[in-house]
């Protein structure tokens, strides 16, 4: 039953879409068909980056850097990337301990400007280049504000943070979200404002901008529990932040940025839910050997072998699902650290290299595009952890800066540039 509703749900948002896109030609907007992503009437994969950070980098305050910003752009298209996977901008008050800044959503309704034309810009940007988005809306992680945030400004309490209180209680905390309807509120005030705003710079809605590939409700989604009650919550939370971008916007995919099993308590049950959900256009896993304890931080070379089988049978586990459903599936995050555990730039990149390669060789076949993280390029960072006024890398602030980041002069490049060279001949 949940397969045939959906199934009709989509044919009635193709119609919408249909309707209300251009008229001749090949559409602009990326479309699924048979399990298949469709960009301008072709079938459709890619090798992608995490570009967590473009639209601080396109503003015009704090944080700003627009030579940068074109810098990193051309380097990436050079490569062969178009597709960036970017966070709408964060949630909450700047100095907050291991949140990113400066954030955009300063509180509930209240944006700092300069970061929403830096997203106007990044756009524009994407759009000068033939690139593309992914853009999630929110996080069920600290820092960028996400979840913790939206409950704390709902009354639940202070949000804990990871680092200081523990990642236990404060998972516990976070598995609040999915039953608190005050908070998610708030979220959709947001996703609304954002999913249906008008780009400042060219005067074009974002639902008619072919810079965006997908709307994703979240960074890494969990529900956080296996109570039924917060597992029911968080199925209607997302199937209701769905609903309402393919309300607004009919024309752009929409995903959720949930990890796959490992964000779904490793039940397949609630990962068919997810899959199942009305207006979900395709699967999202996500992939980490050394978090997920594939992988020692002493012995990150040695131990590679078992971490690709792993990560074999990972992305096996998916694919009847998201077969049954009629989705791709993207590995829209993964990452590995440098040799040695070390964030330091002279590390080398060894066993990165050999994973990202193994990775890489899916895409096109199991997968329908895949995204690393993440691209730090020119980023010269000052601190191990990030501090104001360091460049932003591809490690946000609660990470070791330099740890899975990916520099311009890192071996791994020519092993994506070689990747994306294999896929596109």
């Amino acid at each position: 039953m949940r397969q045939t509703l959906k199934s009709a749900f989509l044919a009635g948002i193709t119609l919408l879409a249909a309707a209300c896109g251009p008229k001749a030609g090949p559409s602009p907007f990326v479309r699924v068909e048979d399990g298949q992503f469709i960009r301008n009437g072709r079938s459709y994969s890619y090798i992608g980056t995490n570009f967590w950070y473009g639209p601080i980098l396109a503003s015009e305050g704090q944080g700003g850097n627009l030579d940068r910003l074109v810098r990193e752009l051309d380097t990436l298209k050079s490569l062969g990337i178009d597709n960036l996977r970017v966070l709408v901008g964060g949630d909450g008050p700047d100095g907050v301990f291991s949140r990113i800044e400066p954030t955009l959503q300063k509180a509930p309704g209240v944006y700092n400007d300069t970061i929403l034309t830096g997203l106007d810009r990044f756009l524009v940007e994407l759009g000068k280049r033939d690139m593309q988005a992914v853009l999630y809306l929110n996080n069920s992680w600290e820092w960028s504000g996400g979840y913790g945030q939206y409950m704390e400004w709902a009354g639940s309490g202070k949000a804990l943070i990871p680092l200081l209180d523990g990642y236990g209680p404060f998972m516990r905390q976070m598995a609040g979200f999915a039953t608190d309807e005050k908070a998610q509120e708030l979220f959709f005030n947001h996703l609304k404002f954002i999913v249906g705003r008008t780009n400042s710079l060219t005067g074009k809605p974002y639902s008619e901008d072919p810079a965006i590939f997908s709307w994703q409700i979240g960074n890494e989604p969990r529900c956080f529990s296996d109570d039924p009650a917060v597992r029911k919550g968080f199925i209607a939370w997302l199937s209701e932040a769905a609903r309402l971008i393919k309300e607004i916007d009919p024309n752009h995919l929409v995903s959720t940025g949930n990890e796959g099993l490992m964000g779904c308590e490793a039940d397949p049950a609630l990962l068919e839910e997810v899959a199942a959900i009305p207006g979900v256009d395709y699967m999202t896993i996500h992939i980490w050997p050394y978090n997920w304890n594939w992988a020692r931080a002493e012995s990150l070379v040695e131990d590679l072998p078992s971490a690709l089988e792993k990560t074999d049978e990972y992305i096996r586990a998916h694919v009847e699902v998201a077969a049954k459903y009629g989705l791709p599936i993207v590995a829209e995050e993964f990452g590995f650290p440098r040799d040695g555990f070390s964030p330091e730039r002279s590390a080398t990149t060894v066993g990165r290299d050999a994973y990202y390669r193994h990775l890489f060789s899916k895409v096109g076949k199991e997968l329908a595009g895949a995204n690393f993280w993440g691209w730090s390029g020119f980023a010269r960072p000052q601190h191990t952890q990030w501090e104001r006024g360091d460049d932003y890398a591809g490690d946000p602030a609660q990470e070791a800066q330099g740890l899975n980041g990916v520099y311009v002069d890192d071996t791994t490049v020519e092993i994506i540039r070689q990747s994306i060279s294999n896929l596109n001949n």
